[in-house]
Protein backbone atom coordinates (compact mmCIF):
# COMPACT_ATOMS: atom_id res chain seq x y z
CA UNK A 1 0.00 0.00 0.00
CA UNK A 2 1.17 3.44 -0.99
CA UNK A 3 1.48 5.67 1.97
CA UNK A 4 0.06 9.04 1.96
CA UNK A 5 2.42 11.61 0.36
CA UNK A 6 4.41 13.53 3.57
CA UNK A 7 2.94 16.63 2.98
CA UNK A 8 -0.77 15.44 2.59
CA UNK A 9 -0.64 13.68 5.70
CA UNK A 10 -2.75 15.36 8.31
CA UNK A 11 -0.42 15.40 11.24
CA UNK A 12 2.04 16.81 8.98
CA UNK A 13 -0.30 19.05 7.87
CA UNK A 14 -0.91 19.82 11.66
CA UNK A 15 2.43 20.17 12.12
CA UNK A 16 2.68 22.81 9.81
CA UNK A 17 -0.05 25.17 11.10
CA UNK A 18 2.02 24.58 14.63
CA UNK A 19 5.17 25.62 13.52
CA UNK A 20 4.35 29.16 12.77
CA UNK A 21 3.82 29.35 16.62
CA UNK A 22 6.48 27.34 17.66
CA UNK A 23 8.91 29.46 15.39
CA UNK A 24 8.79 32.40 17.73
CA UNK A 25 9.29 30.74 20.80
CA UNK A 26 13.00 30.26 22.67
CA UNK A 27 14.23 27.55 24.92
CA UNK A 28 14.91 30.15 27.56
CA UNK A 29 10.58 30.53 27.72
CA UNK A 30 9.62 27.01 27.33
CA UNK A 31 11.83 26.05 30.46
CA UNK A 32 10.21 28.88 32.34
CA UNK A 33 7.03 27.90 31.35
CA UNK A 34 7.69 24.17 32.32
CA UNK A 35 10.16 23.46 35.63
CA UNK A 36 10.07 19.49 35.57
CA UNK A 37 10.65 19.68 31.51
CA UNK A 38 14.31 18.61 31.97
CA UNK A 39 13.04 15.69 33.38
CA UNK A 40 10.05 15.21 31.62
CA UNK A 41 11.56 15.01 28.45
CA UNK A 42 14.15 12.45 28.79
CA UNK A 43 13.58 8.58 28.51
CA UNK A 44 16.07 5.94 29.83
CA UNK A 45 16.80 2.90 28.20
CA UNK A 46 19.58 0.28 28.36
CA UNK A 47 21.66 2.54 30.50
CA UNK A 48 21.44 5.67 28.51
CA UNK A 49 19.72 8.08 29.04
CA UNK A 50 18.57 10.58 26.51
CA UNK A 51 17.40 13.62 27.52
CA UNK A 52 15.88 15.79 24.31
CA UNK A 53 14.32 18.45 26.73
CA UNK A 54 16.64 21.17 24.86
CA UNK A 55 14.56 20.89 21.33
CA UNK A 56 12.63 23.63 20.35
CA UNK A 57 9.61 21.61 21.04
CA UNK A 58 6.91 21.66 23.62
CA UNK A 59 4.14 18.72 24.07
CA UNK A 60 2.05 19.38 21.39
CA UNK A 61 5.02 19.15 19.15
CA UNK A 62 6.04 16.09 20.60
CA UNK A 63 2.39 14.49 20.38
CA UNK A 64 1.39 16.02 16.78
CA UNK A 65 5.29 14.35 15.87
CA UNK A 66 3.98 10.87 17.20
CA UNK A 67 0.67 11.11 15.51
CA UNK A 68 2.89 11.71 11.97
CA UNK A 69 5.03 8.56 12.70
CA UNK A 70 1.64 6.64 13.16
CA UNK A 71 0.44 8.09 10.08
CA UNK A 72 3.40 7.21 8.29
CA UNK A 73 3.16 3.47 8.98
CA UNK A 74 6.54 3.30 11.28
CA UNK A 75 4.55 0.89 13.53
CA UNK A 76 3.93 -1.78 10.12
CA UNK A 77 7.42 -1.05 8.19
CA UNK A 78 8.98 -1.71 11.30
CA UNK A 79 6.97 -5.22 12.16
CA UNK A 80 7.43 -5.81 8.61
CA UNK A 81 11.52 -6.00 8.82
CA UNK A 82 11.50 -7.96 11.73
CA UNK A 83 9.64 -10.47 9.97
CA UNK A 84 12.04 -10.20 7.22
CA UNK A 85 9.72 -8.99 4.25
CA UNK A 86 11.47 -7.60 1.56
CA UNK A 87 11.52 -3.79 2.21
CA UNK A 88 13.96 -2.84 0.18
CA UNK A 89 12.09 -2.23 -3.29
CA UNK A 90 14.40 -1.36 -5.26
CA UNK A 91 16.60 -4.32 -4.91
CA UNK A 92 13.73 -7.08 -3.64
CA UNK A 93 15.32 -8.10 -0.88
CA UNK A 94 14.89 -8.35 3.06
CA UNK A 95 15.93 -6.04 5.57
CA UNK A 96 17.34 -7.86 8.40
CA UNK A 97 20.65 -6.55 10.58
CA UNK A 98 18.01 -7.10 13.57
CA UNK A 99 18.85 -11.17 12.86
CA UNK A 100 22.54 -11.30 13.35
CA UNK A 101 22.04 -9.91 16.88
CA UNK A 102 19.15 -12.32 17.78
CA UNK A 103 19.88 -15.38 20.64
CA UNK A 104 20.66 -18.53 19.28
CA UNK A 105 17.66 -20.15 20.56
CA UNK A 106 15.45 -18.00 18.52
CA UNK A 107 13.83 -18.74 15.49
CA UNK A 108 13.05 -16.49 11.92
CA UNK A 109 12.00 -18.61 8.52
CA UNK A 110 13.02 -16.25 5.77
CA UNK A 111 12.53 -17.32 1.78
CA UNK A 112 12.29 -20.98 3.67
CA UNK A 113 14.96 -20.24 5.64
CA UNK A 114 15.91 -20.39 9.45
CA UNK A 115 18.18 -17.13 9.08
CA UNK A 116 18.79 -17.34 13.08
CA UNK A 117 20.82 -21.14 12.75
CA UNK A 118 22.56 -19.72 9.92
CA UNK A 119 23.90 -16.56 11.54
CA UNK A 120 24.87 -18.38 14.54
CA UNK A 121 26.65 -21.41 12.48
CA UNK A 122 28.82 -18.41 10.86
CA UNK A 123 29.43 -16.62 14.50
CA UNK A 124 30.08 -20.12 16.00
CA UNK A 125 32.76 -20.62 13.30
CA UNK A 126 34.20 -17.31 14.01
CA UNK A 127 34.94 -17.88 17.46
CA UNK A 128 36.70 -20.65 16.71
CA UNK A 129 39.01 -19.14 14.07
CA UNK A 130 39.86 -16.14 16.51
CA UNK A 131 40.58 -18.22 19.34
CA UNK A 132 43.07 -20.44 17.66
CA UNK A 133 44.69 -16.57 16.39
CA UNK A 134 44.60 -15.37 19.90
CA UNK A 135 45.47 -18.48 22.01
CA UNK A 136 48.60 -18.35 19.15
CA UNK A 137 47.57 -22.24 17.74
CA UNK A 138 47.41 -20.70 14.42
CA UNK A 139 50.58 -20.26 13.06
CA UNK A 140 51.78 -18.58 10.08
CA UNK A 141 54.09 -20.51 7.12
CA UNK A 142 57.05 -20.26 9.15
CA UNK A 143 55.78 -21.56 12.39
CA UNK A 144 55.40 -18.01 14.21
CA UNK A 145 52.38 -17.18 15.47
CA UNK A 146 49.91 -14.10 14.12
CA UNK A 147 50.88 -10.65 15.95
CA UNK A 148 49.25 -8.53 13.41
CA UNK A 149 45.69 -8.49 11.85
CA UNK A 150 45.14 -5.97 8.67
CA UNK A 151 41.33 -5.93 8.24
CA UNK A 152 41.21 -4.80 4.35
CA UNK A 153 37.48 -3.51 3.20
CA UNK A 154 36.11 -0.38 2.31
CA UNK A 155 32.80 1.33 3.26
CA UNK A 156 30.31 -0.57 5.47
CA UNK A 157 33.50 -3.16 5.98
CA UNK A 158 35.35 -0.75 6.92
CA UNK A 159 33.93 2.13 9.05
CA UNK A 160 32.41 -0.48 11.29
CA UNK A 161 35.58 -2.70 12.21
CA UNK A 162 37.65 0.33 12.87
CA UNK A 163 34.84 2.12 14.68
CA UNK A 164 34.19 -0.91 17.18
CA UNK A 165 38.26 -1.27 16.71
CA UNK A 166 38.78 2.34 18.20
CA UNK A 167 35.51 2.50 20.56
CA UNK A 168 36.04 -0.94 22.45
CA UNK A 169 39.84 -0.68 22.67
CA UNK A 170 39.95 -0.75 25.94
CA UNK A 171 39.07 -4.29 26.28
CA UNK A 172 41.15 -5.32 23.11
CA UNK A 173 44.62 -7.66 23.11
CA UNK A 174 47.17 -5.34 23.75
CA UNK A 175 49.85 -7.37 22.22
CA UNK A 176 48.19 -7.92 18.92
CA UNK A 177 48.31 -5.06 16.02
CA UNK A 178 45.16 -4.07 14.37
CA UNK A 179 45.48 -2.24 11.66
CA UNK A 180 42.62 -1.15 9.00
CA UNK A 181 43.24 -0.13 4.69
CA UNK A 182 40.16 1.42 2.78
CA UNK A 183 41.46 3.97 0.69
CA UNK A 184 42.70 2.54 -3.06
CA UNK A 185 45.27 5.41 -2.56
CA UNK A 186 48.81 3.10 -2.21
CA UNK A 187 49.72 5.02 0.71
CA UNK A 188 46.92 3.55 2.82
CA UNK A 189 48.34 -0.05 2.44
CA UNK A 190 51.78 0.90 2.57
CA UNK A 191 51.88 3.16 5.49
CA UNK A 192 49.68 0.02 7.34
CA UNK A 193 51.90 -2.64 6.31
CA UNK A 194 54.71 -0.38 7.50
CA UNK A 195 57.33 -2.09 10.17
CA UNK A 196 55.24 -5.50 10.05
CA UNK A 197 56.30 -8.83 9.28
CA UNK A 198 55.19 -10.89 6.89
CA UNK A 199 55.38 -14.04 8.41
CA UNK A 200 53.50 -12.69 11.75
CA UNK A 201 50.54 -11.08 9.90
CA UNK A 202 46.91 -11.99 9.16
CA UNK A 203 44.67 -10.23 6.04
CA UNK A 204 41.34 -10.25 6.49
CA UNK A 205 39.58 -9.61 2.74
CA UNK A 206 36.08 -7.98 3.32
CA UNK A 207 34.35 -8.25 0.01
CA UNK A 208 30.56 -9.38 -0.11
CA UNK A 209 31.09 -10.15 -4.05
CA UNK A 210 35.04 -10.69 -3.92
CA UNK A 211 35.34 -8.02 -6.74
CA UNK A 212 35.04 -4.87 -4.93
CA UNK A 213 37.79 -2.92 -6.88
CA UNK A 214 39.10 -0.80 -4.36
CA UNK A 215 39.37 -3.90 -1.82
CA UNK A 216 40.84 -6.35 -4.34
CA UNK A 217 42.99 -3.69 -5.62
CA UNK A 218 44.44 -3.67 -2.08
CA UNK A 219 44.42 -7.53 -1.27
CA UNK A 220 46.53 -7.98 -4.53
CA UNK A 221 49.28 -5.56 -3.50
CA UNK A 222 49.16 -7.22 0.33
CA UNK A 223 49.05 -10.73 -1.29
CA UNK A 224 52.23 -9.62 -3.64
CA UNK A 225 53.68 -8.15 -0.63
CA UNK A 226 53.31 -11.47 1.74
CA UNK A 227 54.69 -13.36 -1.36
CA UNK A 228 57.51 -11.42 -1.37
CA UNK A 229 58.78 -11.49 1.79
CA UNK A 230 58.15 -15.31 2.42
CA UNK A 231 59.11 -16.55 -0.79
CA UNK A 232 56.04 -19.16 -1.61
CA UNK A 233 52.14 -18.66 -3.01
CA UNK A 234 51.36 -21.37 -0.20
CA UNK A 235 52.29 -19.25 2.09
CA UNK A 236 48.65 -17.41 1.19
CA UNK A 237 46.37 -19.45 2.62
CA UNK A 238 47.99 -19.17 6.23
CA UNK A 239 47.78 -15.45 6.11
CA UNK A 240 44.51 -14.50 4.77
CA UNK A 241 40.91 -15.20 5.74
CA UNK A 242 37.93 -14.17 3.58
CA UNK A 243 34.70 -12.42 4.48
CA UNK A 244 32.57 -13.31 1.73
CA UNK A 245 30.30 -15.05 -0.56
CA UNK A 246 31.95 -15.91 -3.20
CA UNK A 247 33.58 -19.03 -2.71
CA UNK A 248 35.25 -19.92 -5.74
CA UNK A 249 37.42 -15.97 -6.19
CA UNK A 250 38.01 -16.53 -2.79
CA UNK A 251 39.24 -19.90 -3.62
CA UNK A 252 41.00 -18.42 -6.77
CA UNK A 253 42.80 -15.74 -4.82
CA UNK A 254 45.07 -18.44 -2.63
CA UNK A 255 42.53 -18.56 0.49
CA UNK A 256 40.99 -21.46 2.07
CA UNK A 257 37.60 -21.62 2.28
CA UNK A 258 37.69 -23.34 5.39
CA UNK A 259 38.69 -19.84 6.38
CA UNK A 260 35.84 -17.78 4.51
CA UNK A 261 33.15 -16.70 6.72
CA UNK A 262 30.00 -15.41 4.93
CA UNK A 263 26.90 -13.01 4.73
CA UNK A 264 23.55 -12.60 3.28
CA UNK A 265 22.25 -9.89 0.35
CA UNK A 266 19.69 -8.99 3.33
CA UNK A 267 22.59 -7.59 5.06
CA UNK A 268 23.43 -4.04 3.73
CA UNK A 269 27.30 -2.79 4.23
CA UNK A 270 26.70 0.23 6.74
CA UNK A 271 24.30 -2.01 9.00
CA UNK A 272 26.90 -5.37 8.99
CA UNK A 273 29.37 -4.28 11.69
CA UNK A 274 28.03 -7.50 13.91
CA UNK A 275 28.21 -9.53 11.08
CA UNK A 276 31.07 -11.75 9.75
CA UNK A 277 32.45 -8.23 8.84
CA UNK A 278 33.04 -7.80 12.41
CA UNK A 279 35.80 -10.69 12.30
CA UNK A 280 38.19 -8.31 13.30
CA UNK A 281 36.62 -7.08 15.63
CA UNK A 282 36.24 -10.04 17.47
CA UNK A 283 39.54 -10.75 17.09
CA UNK A 284 40.14 -7.76 18.99
CA UNK A 285 38.33 -8.00 21.77
CA UNK A 286 37.52 -11.72 21.93
CA UNK A 287 34.07 -13.87 21.57
CA UNK A 288 32.74 -13.06 24.77
CA UNK A 289 32.84 -9.16 24.45
CA UNK A 290 31.76 -9.46 20.90
CA UNK A 291 28.66 -11.55 22.45
CA UNK A 292 28.29 -8.55 24.72
CA UNK A 293 28.20 -6.10 22.16
CA UNK A 294 25.55 -7.96 19.97
CA UNK A 295 23.40 -8.36 23.14
CA UNK A 296 23.19 -4.46 23.55
CA UNK A 297 22.09 -4.50 19.91
CA UNK A 298 19.31 -6.90 20.60
CA UNK A 299 18.08 -5.21 23.64
CA UNK A 300 17.36 -1.95 21.46
CA UNK A 301 15.91 -3.94 19.25
CA UNK A 302 13.74 -5.01 21.53
CA UNK A 303 12.98 -1.75 22.58
CA UNK A 304 12.23 -0.40 19.64
CA UNK A 305 9.85 -3.37 18.77
CA UNK A 306 8.17 -3.44 21.68
CA UNK A 307 7.58 0.23 23.25
CA UNK A 308 5.13 2.46 22.92
CA UNK A 309 6.45 5.41 20.82
CA UNK A 310 6.15 8.37 23.42
CA UNK A 311 8.89 6.27 25.18
CA UNK A 312 10.78 4.75 22.45
CA UNK A 313 13.96 6.51 21.83
CA UNK A 314 15.12 6.17 18.18
CA UNK A 315 11.14 6.97 17.40
CA UNK A 316 11.68 9.68 19.88
CA UNK A 317 15.74 10.52 17.97
CA UNK A 318 14.12 10.50 14.72
CA UNK A 319 10.77 12.63 14.96
CA UNK A 320 13.17 15.20 16.24
CA UNK A 321 15.32 14.79 12.90
CA UNK A 322 12.13 14.93 10.67
CA UNK A 323 10.98 18.33 12.84
CA UNK A 324 14.45 20.01 12.30
CA UNK A 325 15.23 18.91 8.81
CA UNK A 326 11.61 19.55 7.47
CA UNK A 327 10.59 22.69 10.27
CA UNK A 328 13.46 24.39 11.30
CA UNK A 329 15.39 23.79 8.11
CA UNK A 330 18.39 22.08 9.58
CA UNK A 331 20.95 21.01 6.65
CA UNK A 332 23.14 19.28 9.46
CA UNK A 333 23.35 17.24 12.78
CA UNK A 334 26.60 17.59 14.51
CA UNK A 335 28.00 14.47 16.31
CA UNK A 336 30.25 14.91 19.46
CA UNK A 337 31.04 12.09 21.72
CA UNK A 338 32.99 13.25 24.86
CA UNK A 339 34.89 9.98 24.68
CA UNK A 340 38.44 9.40 22.78
CA UNK A 341 37.51 6.24 22.20
CA UNK A 342 34.25 7.23 19.89
CA UNK A 343 36.59 9.11 17.96
CA UNK A 344 35.29 7.32 14.57
CA UNK A 345 31.80 7.30 15.32
CA UNK A 346 30.74 10.33 13.77
CA UNK A 347 32.43 9.19 10.30
CA UNK A 348 30.65 5.86 11.17
CA UNK A 349 27.01 7.54 11.58
CA UNK A 350 27.86 9.71 8.25
CA UNK A 351 27.74 6.40 6.22
CA UNK A 352 24.92 5.06 8.52
CA UNK A 353 22.37 8.15 7.86
CA UNK A 354 23.78 9.86 4.21
CA UNK A 355 23.75 6.45 2.54
CA UNK A 356 20.26 5.67 4.21
CA UNK A 357 18.40 8.46 3.85
CA UNK A 358 20.45 10.84 1.30
CA UNK A 359 17.19 10.00 -1.25
CA UNK A 360 15.60 11.97 -3.88
CA UNK A 361 13.00 10.17 -4.70
CA UNK A 362 9.49 8.09 -2.39
CA UNK A 363 9.51 4.44 -2.15
CA UNK A 364 7.75 4.43 -5.67
CA UNK A 365 10.16 6.40 -7.18
CA UNK A 366 8.19 9.71 -7.65
CA UNK A 367 10.57 12.67 -6.89
CA UNK A 368 10.29 14.54 -3.73
CA UNK A 369 9.10 17.75 -3.04
CA UNK A 370 10.97 18.11 0.70
CA UNK A 371 14.20 17.91 2.45
CA UNK A 372 15.36 14.17 3.58
CA UNK A 373 18.70 13.29 5.13
CA UNK A 374 20.75 15.92 6.64
CA UNK A 375 24.75 15.94 6.49
CA UNK A 376 26.27 14.52 9.31
CA UNK A 377 29.70 15.04 10.75
CA UNK A 378 32.14 15.38 14.31
CA UNK A 379 34.52 15.17 16.01
CA UNK A 380 35.25 13.73 19.81
CA UNK A 381 35.30 15.56 23.01
CA UNK A 382 36.64 19.38 23.61
CA UNK A 383 38.60 19.34 20.30
CA UNK A 384 35.68 20.68 18.91
CA UNK A 385 34.96 23.17 21.21
CA UNK A 386 38.24 25.20 20.10
CA UNK A 387 37.41 24.57 15.78
CA UNK A 388 33.92 24.61 14.96
CA UNK A 389 31.49 25.23 18.11
CA UNK A 390 31.80 29.11 17.81
CA UNK A 391 29.89 28.40 14.40
CA UNK A 392 27.41 26.20 16.15
CA UNK A 393 27.23 29.12 18.47
CA UNK A 394 27.17 32.26 16.95
CA UNK A 395 26.49 31.20 13.02
CA UNK A 396 23.88 31.90 11.01
CA UNK A 397 23.14 27.95 10.60
CA UNK A 398 21.62 26.80 13.14
CA UNK A 399 22.85 22.88 13.93
CA UNK A 400 21.45 20.29 15.76
CA UNK A 401 23.84 18.35 18.00
CA UNK A 402 24.14 15.32 19.68
CA UNK A 403 26.49 15.09 22.92
CA UNK A 404 27.37 11.46 24.31
CA UNK A 405 29.15 11.51 27.62
CA UNK A 406 29.57 8.66 30.10
CA UNK A 407 29.56 9.36 33.87
CA UNK A 408 32.90 7.01 34.47
CA UNK A 409 35.86 6.94 32.19
CA UNK A 410 38.04 3.80 31.51
CA UNK A 411 41.10 5.85 31.88
CA UNK A 412 40.32 8.08 35.35
CA UNK A 413 43.15 10.50 36.00
CA UNK A 414 42.97 13.41 38.24
CA UNK A 415 40.42 15.77 37.24
CA UNK A 416 39.96 15.14 33.85
CA UNK A 417 36.95 13.37 33.28
CA UNK A 418 35.22 16.15 35.69
CA UNK A 419 36.69 18.62 33.79
CA UNK A 420 35.48 16.82 30.37
CA UNK A 421 31.92 16.07 31.53
CA UNK A 422 31.22 19.55 32.44
CA UNK A 423 31.67 20.84 28.99
CA UNK A 424 29.22 18.12 27.96
CA UNK A 425 26.63 19.97 30.25
CA UNK A 426 27.95 23.43 29.49
CA UNK A 427 27.60 23.15 25.60
CA UNK A 428 24.14 22.01 25.77
CA UNK A 429 23.01 24.83 28.20
CA UNK A 430 25.02 27.63 26.23
CA UNK A 431 23.64 26.33 23.04
CA UNK A 432 20.25 26.25 24.22
CA UNK A 433 19.84 29.73 26.24
CA UNK A 434 23.05 31.44 24.89
CA UNK A 435 23.93 35.49 26.57
CA UNK A 436 21.41 38.36 26.23
CA UNK A 437 22.45 41.46 25.77
CA UNK A 438 21.53 42.65 29.03
CA UNK A 439 23.77 39.70 30.97
CA UNK A 440 26.30 40.67 28.78
CA UNK A 441 26.25 43.83 30.01
CA UNK A 442 25.75 43.20 33.18
CA UNK A 443 29.03 41.67 33.29
CA UNK A 444 31.10 44.47 32.06
CA UNK A 445 31.20 44.51 28.47
CA UNK A 446 32.31 47.81 26.86
CA UNK A 447 29.55 48.88 24.42
CA UNK A 448 31.08 48.15 21.62
CA UNK A 449 31.68 44.91 21.87
CA UNK A 450 28.52 44.04 23.26
CA UNK A 451 27.28 42.51 19.99
CA UNK A 452 29.82 40.43 19.07
CA UNK A 453 29.11 38.72 23.06
CA UNK A 454 25.89 38.18 22.48
CA UNK A 455 24.91 34.28 21.42
CA UNK A 456 20.92 34.26 20.80
CA UNK A 457 20.72 30.16 21.74
CA UNK A 458 17.79 28.16 21.08
CA UNK A 459 19.88 25.76 19.21
CA UNK A 460 18.68 22.65 19.92
CA UNK A 461 20.66 19.73 21.22
CA UNK A 462 20.30 16.11 22.49
CA UNK A 463 22.16 14.73 25.32
CA UNK A 464 23.13 10.88 25.93
CA UNK A 465 24.46 9.44 29.21
CA UNK A 466 25.53 6.68 30.44
CA UNK A 467 27.52 5.16 32.89
CA UNK A 468 31.05 3.48 31.24
CA UNK A 469 31.56 2.74 27.34
CA UNK A 470 31.23 -1.25 27.37
CA UNK A 471 31.04 -3.77 24.78
CA UNK A 472 27.25 -4.09 25.36
CA UNK A 473 26.81 -0.25 25.75
CA UNK A 474 28.40 0.33 22.02
CA UNK A 475 26.30 -1.73 20.88
CA UNK A 476 22.80 -0.47 22.39
CA UNK A 477 23.86 3.02 20.78
CA UNK A 478 24.56 2.50 17.66
CA UNK A 479 21.82 0.30 17.47
CA UNK A 480 19.86 3.78 18.28
CA UNK A 481 20.94 5.20 15.79
CA UNK A 482 20.30 2.47 13.31
CA UNK A 483 16.34 2.49 14.42
CA UNK A 484 16.39 6.03 13.71
CA UNK A 485 17.43 6.45 10.90
CA UNK A 486 14.87 3.57 9.23
CA UNK A 487 11.87 5.82 11.33
CA UNK A 488 13.05 9.06 9.66
CA UNK A 489 13.60 6.97 6.29
CA UNK A 490 9.59 5.51 7.10
CA UNK A 491 8.98 9.10 7.54
CA UNK A 492 9.90 10.65 4.07
CA UNK A 493 8.82 7.72 2.45
CA UNK A 494 12.01 6.69 1.06
CA UNK A 495 14.14 3.04 0.67
CA UNK A 496 16.95 3.37 3.25
CA UNK A 497 18.47 0.08 2.39
CA UNK A 498 19.45 1.03 -1.27
CA UNK A 499 22.48 3.15 -2.33
CA UNK A 500 22.31 3.48 -5.94
CA UNK A 501 24.23 7.04 -5.84
CA UNK A 502 27.58 5.18 -5.01
CA UNK A 503 27.47 3.24 -8.46
CA UNK A 504 27.48 5.85 -10.92
CA UNK A 505 30.92 7.43 -9.62
CA UNK A 506 32.07 3.74 -9.73
CA UNK A 507 30.92 2.76 -13.39
CA UNK A 508 32.66 6.47 -15.05
CA UNK A 509 35.92 5.81 -12.85
CA UNK A 510 36.28 2.11 -14.57
CA UNK A 511 35.99 3.50 -18.02
CA UNK A 512 38.61 6.17 -17.23
CA UNK A 513 41.46 3.99 -15.80
CA UNK A 514 42.35 2.32 -19.30
CA UNK A 515 42.71 6.22 -20.38
CA UNK A 516 44.96 6.63 -17.62
CA UNK A 517 47.26 3.85 -17.74
CA UNK A 518 47.31 3.92 -22.04
CA UNK A 519 50.74 4.14 -23.51
CA UNK A 520 49.72 5.60 -26.51
CA UNK A 521 47.19 8.85 -26.66
CA UNK A 522 43.55 7.27 -26.39
CA UNK A 523 40.30 9.70 -28.00
CA UNK A 524 38.96 10.91 -25.04
CA UNK A 525 35.09 11.34 -25.48
CA UNK A 526 33.98 12.92 -22.30
CA UNK A 527 33.12 16.56 -21.47
CA UNK A 528 35.62 19.16 -22.09
CA UNK A 529 36.24 19.38 -18.45
CA UNK A 530 36.94 15.94 -17.93
CA UNK A 531 39.15 15.54 -21.45
CA UNK A 532 41.62 18.29 -20.45
CA UNK A 533 42.14 16.87 -16.83
CA UNK A 534 42.98 13.01 -17.94
CA UNK A 535 45.14 14.68 -20.53
CA UNK A 536 46.85 17.17 -17.88
CA UNK A 537 47.40 13.77 -15.40
CA UNK A 538 48.62 12.28 -18.37
CA UNK A 539 51.72 14.43 -19.28
CA UNK A 540 52.40 15.37 -15.23
CA UNK A 541 52.13 11.27 -15.57
CA UNK A 542 55.11 11.48 -18.07
CA UNK A 543 57.22 13.32 -16.17
CA UNK A 544 59.51 12.47 -13.55
CA UNK A 545 58.73 10.75 -10.90
CA UNK A 546 58.18 12.82 -7.55
CA UNK A 547 59.35 9.90 -5.44
CA UNK A 548 61.96 11.07 -2.39
CA UNK A 549 64.59 9.16 -0.94
CA UNK A 550 63.71 9.08 2.65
Amino acid sequence: MTPTPLRRRKAFEALEHHYLDMSTRHLRELFAEDPDRGARMSVQVEGIYFDYSKNRVNDETMSLLVELAKESGVARRRDAMFAGEHINVSEDRAVLHVALRMPKDSSLIVDGVDVIHEVHSVLDRMSIFVDTVRSGEWRGHTGKAIKNIVNIGIGGSDLGPVMAYEALRYYSRRDLTFRFVSNVDATDLVEALHGLEADETLFIISSKTFGTLETLTNAHSARNWLVAQLGDEAAVARHFAAVSTNAEKVADFGIDTVNMFGFWDWVGGRYSMDSAIGLSTMMAIGPENFSELLGGFHAIDEHFRTAPFEENVPVLMALLAVWNRNFLGCQSVGVMPYDQYLKRLPAYLQQLTMESNGKHVALDGTPLDYQTGPIYWGEPGTNGQHSFYQLLHQGTAIVPVDLIGFAQSLNPLGEHHDILTSNVFAQAQALAFGRTEPEVRAEGTPEHVVAHRVMEGNRPTNVFLAKVLTPRLLGSLIALYEHSVFTQGTIWGVDSFDQWGVELGKVLAVAIIPELESNSDPELTHDSSTNALISHYRSLKRNESPHVER
